[in-house]
């Protein structure tokens, strides 16, 4: 009984802690489909992926872009996430056949690690063409690996740097800040 209230202590606990440790992260597909890949953090457990692949089975290049809801597994390091989004395809037909580019619904849903700046990630995501395609529905799986270019809250961190260097060169300007002499008057 103990073992199981720590377990649900940890899991309630896990569930407050952000959802992954980067806010902009780049790098390669692969799997049945093999491409690049770039995911950016814009609120606090849910990224946007966009994915540019082709496909070695069929002549097609697609374009996706993906929302993803981030859950802490273990840590912020690592994590579940679910989601979904829009993909369109290009297709080169054989000579004499006709079909239309592809265009509908992608859903994901993965694990991933970080390490320092190096992202993994392993999904299932499948696709459902609602307009042309050689076939209605795909099932694709891969692995990505990440470069991170911006880690958590870096830009925030850069941004606060940059405030309070400006403030300290305006109080440079204006006489050095706090009069520490407040006996002697100034000019």
């Amino acid at each position: 009984m103990k073992k199981i209230f720590i377990c649900i202590l940890f899991s309630l606990g896990a569930t407050f802690v952000v959802g992954q440790s980067y806010d902009l992260a780049g790098g390669m597909r692969l799997g049945t489909d093999w491409g690049l890949t770039t995911k950016y953090r814009f609120a606090k457990k849910t990224t946007g992926e966009f994915i540019l692949q082709s496909s070695l089975q069929r002549e097609e290049l697609i374009l996706t872009a993906l929302v993803e809801q981030h859950s802490p597994l273990i840590s912020r390091r690592f994590n579940f996430y679910v989601g979904g989004g829009l993909h369109k395809g290009w297709l080169t037909p054989k000579e004499g056949e006709i079909i239309k580019d592809p265009f509908g619904l992608t859903a994901i849903a993965g694990i991933e690690f970080t390490l320092a700046r190096l992202n993994l990630t392993w999904d299932f995501k499948p696709a459902i063409n609602l307009v042309g395609g050689e076939q209605k529905v795909y099932k694709q799986t891969g692995v990505s690996i990440r470069y991170v270019f911006l880690k958590k809250n870096e830009i925030a961190k850069n941004k606060k740097k940059r405030d309070r260097m400006r403030r300290r060169a305006e109080r440079r300007a204006n006489g050095g800040g706090f009069n520490w002499r407040f006996w002697e008057k100034k000019n």
